[in-house]
């Protein structure tokens, strides 16, 4: 069985821009690993309305950062993942997750598996809908 991706993007607020958050079985991706306080990245940075987004799942494997703490990242460090297509899936693995000087390790999502034509059809919708271009 297949993992189902669903991009958001929210809007605007005092201390940041629209930001892009993942949510994978109909779990914030974000939230459940860095926190409630953690935002996704900038959708500008992950949605550019002028080139393809990294978001793409292409054969080469990249890392790609998905969000961070409240705190930016700076101090704790980021939540990225390892993205890859191999034939008709798209793979997320090998993630890091933000580090805030806990005794434990801090929770790890699952290496993730998403239908390739799936996947890609969810990318290009987020990137078709740029509602949020007009706001700062």
């Amino acid at each position: 069985m297949f993992d189902c991706l669903e991009i958001r993007v929210l809007p605007p607020g005092p201390r940041f821009a629209a930001q892009v958050r993942f949510w994978v079985n109909g779990e914030d991706v974000v939230e459940e690993t860095v926190g409630e306080g953690g935002r996704g990245p900038y959708a500008t940075d992950v949605l550019p309305a002028d080139c393809p987004s990294p978001l793409r799942a292409t054969s080469e494997a990249r890392r790609l950062e998905l969000g961070g703490p409240d705190c930016t990242g700076g101090c704790c460090g980021f939540l990225t993942v390892v993205m890859q297509r191999s034939g008709e899936i798209a793979q997320w693995s090998d993630w890091e997750v933000p580090w805030e000087g806990q005794s434990a390790m801090p929770y790890r999502p699952p290496e993730l598996h998403f239908d390739a034509s799936q996947y890609d059809a969810e990318v290009a919708r987020a990137e078709a809908d740029q509602w949020w271009q007009g706001h700062p």
